[in-house]
Formats: C-alpha cells, sequence, structure tokens
C-alpha cells in the first residue's frame, strides 16, 4: 500500500462518483477532509478479515477479490470488487472488524473514508444514505445467493456459476479469467481445485468453453444456464 500525495500525478482530486454527487458542500469537504488516498498494488490485502475497520474503502481504479478465510487455510471467494464500490460498509453499520479480506487483482487506486465520517453523512444526508442502504442490501442479496448455490447445488452447478458470473464481467473487462488462477475459480465454486480443474476439462470436451492458458471462453452459454439451475 502507497500513500498518493496531492503532488503525484495520480492524484484524484475532486469526488466524481456518483454515489458522491448527491452530497452537500460542506458535506463534500467532511468527506475530503477523512479521506486518505492509496494505490495497492497487485497482491495487497486491501482489508484482512478479523481486523479493526476505522474506515470504509471506495474503489476508484482497479479489480479485487473479496473472500471469506475459513480453517486451514481454506477460502471461499464473494465477488469481484469493482470501481465505484464500497468496501467495509458492515463496519458502519455492525462490527468494528472486516468480516471478510479483499485482495487486489490489479493496481487499485483506493479512497480511505473515516467510517465516522461516512455514519455522519449518512444520518444527515437521506439521499446519500438511501444509496448506501441499496448497496449493503445489494451486497447481502448477492450472499443469499451465493450460500444458496454452496447449499443445494452440486460441482457442476457451482462451476457453471462460477464461469456465468466471472464472464459476465468479460465486456467489461477482457482479461478477467487471465487475473484468476484456477485456485481462484475452486474458490468461487466451494470445491477444490483438483476438482475444479477436472470440471473446466470436461466442459471444454463437452464443447461448453474452450480453454487457452489462463483465459477462458464461455461457447455455449444456454447450457451452462441450464447445469446451473439444475445444479
Amino acid at each position: 500500500m502507497k500513500p498518493i500525495l496531492e503532488t503525484d500525478t495520480d492524484f484524484i482530486c475532486d469526488l466524481h462518483a456518483p454515489c458522491f454527487q448527491s452530497l452537500a458542500p460542506d458535506e463534500v469537504e467532511l468527506v475530503k477532509a477523512s479521506k486518505t488516498q492509496v494505490m495497492f498494488r497487485k497482491g495487497d490485502n486491501l482489508t484482512k478479515q478479523g481486523t479493526f475497520a476505522s474506515y470504509v474503502l471506495f474503489v476508484m481504479k482497479g479489480l479485487a477479490k473479496q473472500y471469506i478465510e475459513g480453517d486451514n487455510s481454506k477460502s471461499f471467494n464473494l465477488r469481484i470488487i469493482k470501481p465505484g464500490e464500497f468496501v467495509g460498509l458492515s463496519s458502519v453499520f455492525s462490527t468494528n472488524t472486516f468480516n471478510y479480506s479483499s485482495v487486489a487483482l490489479t493496481d487499485c487506486q483506493v479512497f480511505l473514508v473515516e467510517k465516522d465520517a461516512i455514519s455522519q453523512i449518512i444520518r444527515q444526508n437521506g439521499t446519500f444514505g438511501l444509496g448506501i442502504i441499496r448497496r449493503y442490501c445489494e451486497q447481502n442479496s448477492n450472499l443469499f445467493n451465493t450460500l444458496r448455490t454452496v447449499m443445494y447445488k452440486q460441482m457442476n452447478g457451482r462451476i457453471a456459476d462460477a464461469l456465468l458470473y466471472i464472464d459476465g464481467l468479460k465486456t467489461e473487462y477482457p482479461e478477467i479469467f487471465q487475473l484468476l488462477s484456477r485456485k481462484d475459480m475452486a474458490d468461487f465454486a466451494g470445491i477444490s481445485t483438483e476438482s475444479a480443474v477436472k470440471l473446466l476439462k470436461n466442459f471444454e470436451k463437452d464443447g461448453l468453453i474452450e480453454l487457452h492458458e489462463k483465459d477462458i471462453v464461455l461457447v455455449n452459454h444456454k447450457e451452462l444456464l441450464e447445469i446451473s439451475k439444475k445444479g
């Protein structure tokens, strides 16, 4: 993690993101006074599960991976964090610790905003607060869908879900599969790396996908959706 100073060429001086457009001038100044701009290099942790959270992160550039750490070095990938998204909102509404880890898949330029400042603005600005709550609810909805997949789907359905989810980002981020290892794919599906590799090869043999080293091309979306639905 590298702090970005106002004299640096990468420094972003204004809050251009749509979520900040509803702020009054004094609220904009509060955010500016409460934020630190940093660069996380590829592989750096943006958050670490269980550590104290005194700030909320807002990603301006780059991609990161959000995941839950389990026992015996096991982990489960929850989602890809994109520019324009908050990380650590739960620390504003509930716990004082991060309840998940996140790691940069590319270099990430991020605002660290003191959570007390975010909390204050939520209390006094209904439009901004509604936007934050909507984001928080969307993340919770995604978590419920992920839980449903893990609990009720077999391995074929899980890996199909993972492929469809990641492929949905490929239009905007063509290199997305190349940023993920086979272990990452397995952790999105909640299965072992060995099982993920075997299933991907089976899907390729069945003409559902094409494997080009780390890149993956989905050939038969319709059949993958059917596998996803049937689990």
